[in-house]
């Protein structure tokens, strides 16, 4: 199957009014066990990679790996490149052939996440390349210097002009949700989501989707979400396969690992009501 664009997937999820997991990788075994899950599954599935993973996974050797399985995949599989601060490690993504990429200038003043936002735009457009960007902060996640970032919640009309003013195609919100694992129970603000939706005409993503239940996962595809990132879930998965298998050999561990992420990944697509839309 060819390879599909994160903005042709999110069309059709947005239209029907269902979501899209997106799951990043580092190697063989997760674009392995995503693929295999949403050909199962019956689902189309966004995979990729983030800038800090890179020190795992090197991007010249995991970009044409995702990038081949996809387009070999029996459905429908965009790749995207998730959470991106440096405009270099864009610029490879694109080169490279993928269908989107995230910058996220969360960290960044708000003048300067919109001009660099809109930078970035006016460079990808014309290859076709869909741009995520960032407004307000989803927490949990730390900078070089080891300092987490706090959250701080997108506010509608700012999303109304981010959009207008950047020409972005998708829209990472925060309303709630933390990166990571959760220290106690998220309590994720739907009334807000849904005053986004309201005032922006493009996707909207949702950070921090580990560890939410299944009723918050309803309530924000029902308010407008339409891609859902997972990692932690899926990693927590596999580690939790490891120490059941520490006695096997080193390929049956992996083995294993494998098949607890593609279980992790299969049961994601079907809470999001992606299944059987491939």
């Amino acid at each position: 199957m060819a390879l599909y664009t994160m903005k042709e997937l999110l069309a059709d999820a947005r239209k029907k009014g269902y979501g899209i997991g997106f799951f990043n990788t580092v190697n063989l075994e997760m674009v392995r066990a995503c693929i295999r899950a949403a050909e199962e599954a019956n689902s189309p599935i966004i995979i990729g990679t983030a800038e800090a993973l890179l020190e795992y996974a090197d991007f010249d050797w995991v970009a044409p790996l995702m990038l081949e399985q996809a387009r070999n995949a029996r459905v429908p599989v965009a790749v995207h490149l998730d959470h991106s601060y440096q405009v270099e490690t864009i610029l490879r993504a694109l080169r490279a052939g993928f269908g989107s990429v995230m910058y996220d200038g969360s960290r960044s003043d708000h003048r300067d996440n919109v001009r660099v936002s809109g930078e970035i735009v006016r460079v990808a457009k014309p290859m076709g390349v869909g741009v995520e960007c960032e407004l307000g902060r989803v927490g949990g996640l730390s900078d070089e210097t080891g300092r987490e970032d706090s959250m701080v919640y997108t506010d509608p009309l700012e999303a109304r002009d981010f959009i207008e003013a950047t020409g972005a195609d998708f829209l990472a919100v925060s309303i709630g949700t933390v990166h990571g694992v959760y220290k106690s129970e998220p309590r994720l603000d739907i009334g807000l989501l849904e005053k986004i939706r309201e005032a922006v005409d493009v996707p909207l993503v949702l950070h921090g989707g580990s560890g939410l239940s299944e009723e918050d996962f309803k309530k924000t595809i029902a308010g407008g979400i339409s891609k859902i990132n997972v990692f932690t879930d899926v990693i927590l998965a596999a580690r939790a396969a490891l120490l059941e298998s520490k006695d096997l050999s080193y390929i049956d561990m992996c083995r294993r690992a494998e098949e607890a992420m593609q279980d992790a990944v299969r049961a994601k697509l079907t809470l999001f009501g992606s299944a059987g839309r491939a």
